[in-house]
């Protein structure tokens, strides 16, 4: 498969701030129908990524538990202020908390199949395009997929056409 990460990436990045809550990511998410979202600074930077994945850690099963733990100790047998149940039951966390740091990238000129080979070792469903910095597009495990459709559809068109040319 040739072609480069120009060639295949998605250009209409949706991101999100870094002091964006988890509703407003949430929304982020819904709307565009998208899975994760690159965490970026006023001037573009990339400083993370969330995903929905990231999203959910708060209201993991363990999460719950260490959290019920926590609220059993703090009560001491007693009933605990409806307003505070409240308070604590809604998710206070950023991007900045929840994103991943350390983020696997590639350039516009990064070849194709090595982007895929970064998906594959690191195993995860996006890069995002870097350029000076700044985030300007995002690969895709579907982007690849779909280069890989195109490149067929064309090597059957060639294939078709070298037929053709033989039968005359």
């Amino acid at each position: 498969m040739a072609g480069t990460a120009f060639d295949i990436m998605t250009r209409n990045i949706v991101s999100v701030k870094p002091t964006d809550d988890t509703s407003a990511i949430a929304a982020v998410l819904a709307k565009h129908e998208i899975s994760a979202a690159p965490v970026v600074d006023n001037d573009g930077k990339l400083l993370g990524i969330v995903s929905e994945g990231d999203l959910m850690k708060p209201f993991s099963g363990k999460t719950m538990a260490r959290r019920a733990w926590w609220l059993g100790i703090l009560a001491e047998g007693e009933r605990l202020a409806p307003e505070f149940l409240d308070y604590i039951s809604v998710n206070h966390h950023s991007a900045a908390d929840l994103m991943t740091r350390n983020v696997v990238t590639a350039e516009e000129t990064t070849p194709v199949p090595e982007i895929a080979d970064l998906l594959i070792l690191h195993k995860i469903k996006r890069v995002p395009i870097l350029k000076d910095g700044r985030v300007v597009g995002i690969v895709s495990r579907a982007d690849i997929v779909r280069a890989m459709q195109q490149l067929q559809n064309i090597s059957r068109q060639n294939l078709s056409q070298q037929n053709l040319g033989q039968m005359e």
